[in-house]
């Protein structure tokens, strides 16, 4: 499609690439921007100028019709969430763990293509700007320390931690190992050498000198949590209702899983039954688990094609991959390339762990492959010239694209897909897990009381160990997950929440349409029309899928 509101979408890429290569980089968008993200307070303001410009220039522009409506919808909300967020000097505070800065600079390496010489010029490239990055990233910590605006201390140390794995770990070994000893080995060697004495550096500089001025506090308080809440949702949150209907829905799951361990093993109790299912339903080696997963995927992607969804045969390629000494406590998703050149691909941590469970995992499978975040997101690539550029590249919302891949592992239940012994119940799991993300996120940021019996059982007020608790006995997260998960919360405020809450919205969505259309309510229909308007905010997403 061609508009003015397209033309501005496709240019605002092009532009923000420029910006940020490393972000081009890792989205695998074509073009020659460098290899070098300029993270330093003058390049910061350049984004939010961009930010602003563009959606001056956007609120000045006529529609052409549906596409354009919903182009500006998704454009004017994000520009404006990611202009706020600038001035209330978010930038200042660059620092998330797991998923932030440091693991960012990983992925940027394990996102480079590895097919051609050039291809290895390029990865050397990527690990020689490591240090110049984390260089001018350090000028924008340092100005939140002058602004007196810092993340928690417990991010700080958790941080000098990732810095220090991603070093003593050799995390871009492997890709030398894969190279071997041809005629840039040495140029590799020296380039994966100087990213790792680059980490080390920031993991002193956390530690010695931004620590001691780092924010005692985990908790962000209500109003920065709103503002991360608009970023991550796309929707204006009332906090104190979302905390009392995620007690409600914990409750809820709990009774359901005690009804499901009955069926398993009568008469055994939920914990036992689960210590049975983690005894019998497992494999044993990682090299048991890549096929494992791999197998899981493919048949997932075979059952749902031509059924369910019709697949972009684009789509059907999906590469699924073990991580090796990484700090992240959960398997994630990263969508194909612009010209979708590089597949979708699931990445599993490995952790400490010899045994793998796979009871437990196959709901995550089908949360992030198909019918999740594969589906979801490759959709969005392949669906045409109906979305803009903006939200192909650019414009996902974590409670949209997260409330999509939990809908899929109940989509995936209701499709009778949980066969195999205590999978269902895997499934509940991770369902009480993301209620349980709710309580945690928003009663420890907002400093909220527990409710009287849950007081009693857990504590008074929120802090790690209550969290901690609360996420292990009524979560009953995987004990591997459990530490990186909680640093998670505290450092990404409202992204917990997007998994229930994101669900909530999509639920609603369509139970509103089924209503609606009666007899005539087509599921299938109704979900391909939901994935071609490619992502929106929650709060605009069941009046856009009305006017589907």
């Amino acid at each position: 499609m061609t508009s003015p509101i397209f033309a501005l979408a496709d240019e605002y890429i092009t532009s923000y690439a420029r910006l940020d290569p490393a972000f081009a980089g890792s989205v695998g968008i074509k073009g020659d921007f460098g290899v070098a993200t300029d993270y330093g307070p003058d390049a910061e303001a350049e984004r939010a100028r961009l930010y602003r410009e563009t959606l001056t220039r956007l609120n000045a522009l006529e529609s052409t019709g549906p596409a354009d409506d919903l182009a500006r919808l998704h454009m004017a909300e994000r520009l404006q969430v990611f202009v706020d967020r600038h001035d209330a000097g978010e930038w200042r505070r660059a620092l998330k763990v797991p998923y932030g800065m440091l693991q960012n600079m990983v992925s940027y390496i394990d996102l480079a293509p590895r097919e051609t010489e050039n291809d290895w010029r390029l990865n050397a490239a990527r690990m020689r700007a490591i240090p110049e990055m984390l260089a001018t990233w350090r000028q924008t910590m340092n100005a939140g320390i002058d602004a007196g605006e810092t993340v928690a201390l417990r991010q700080a140390l958790e941080g000098a931690k990732q810095a220090r794995r991603n070093a003593e770990s050799r995390v871009f070994d492997k890709h030398l190992k894969a190279y071997g000893d041809g005629s840039q080995a040495a140029d590799l060697r020296g380039a994966a050498e100087a990213a790792y004495a680059a980490f080390a550096s920031a993991a002193e500089y956390l530690e010695q000198t931004y620590a001691p001025h780092a924010d005692p506090n985990d908790g962000v308080g209500e109003e920065r949590y709103l503002l991360a809440a608009r970023s991550t949702l796309g929707a204006v949150l009332d906090p104190h209702d979302a905390y009392a209907w995620a007690w409600e829905e914990l409750h809820r799951i709990e009774e359901e899983m005690e009804a499901e361990a009955e069926r398993i093993l009568p008469g055994a109790g939920l914990t036992d039954v689960i210590a049975h299912l983690d005894a019998t339903e497992a494999v044993e080696t990682a090299e048991e688990y890549l096929a494992w997963l791999q197998a899981k995927h493919r048949g997932a992607l075979e059952a749902l094609d031509g059924v369910h969804f019709d697949i972009d045969p684009q789509l059907m390629n999906l590469d699924v991959q073990l991580v090796h000494g990484s700090s992240a406590g959960s398997a994630y998703y990263t969508g194909p390339s612009e010209d979708l050149s590089r597949p979708g691909r699931t990445w599993w941590p490995v952790a400490d762990r010899e045994r793998f469970r796979t009871w437990a995992e196959l709901t995550t499978v089908f949360h992030e492959g198909v019918p999740g975040h594969h589906l979801q997101i490759g959709q969005s690539k392949v669906a045409g010239d109906g979305i803009s550029r903006f939200a192909k590249v650019f414009g996902s919302v974590s409670g949209h694209a997260e409330g999509w891949a939990l809908y899929a592992e109940r989509l995936s239940d209701d499709l009778g897909w949980f066969t195999e012994p205590g999978t269902r119940l895997g499934m509940l799991k991770g369902s009480a897990l993301r209620a349980a993300r709710v309580v945690i996120d928003v009663g420890w940021h907002l400093d909220l009381p527990l409710p009287a019996a849950e007081a009693k059982r857990h504590g008074d007020r929120w802090n790690f160990d209550v969290a901690l608790d609360v996420l292990t006995t009524r979560g009953r997260i995987a004990e591997h997950r459990a530490h990186p998960e909680i640093v998670r919360y505290a450092g990404w405020p409202a992204q917990a929440i997007c998994y229930k809450l994101g669900e909530r919205a999509w639920v609603a969505a369509r139970d509103e349409a089924k209503a609606a259309a009666g007899a005539d309510f087509d599921l299938k229909a109704w979900h391909t029309a939901a994935l071609n308007l490619g992502p929106i905010g929650l709060d605009n997403l069941a009046s856009v899928l009305r006017g589907k």
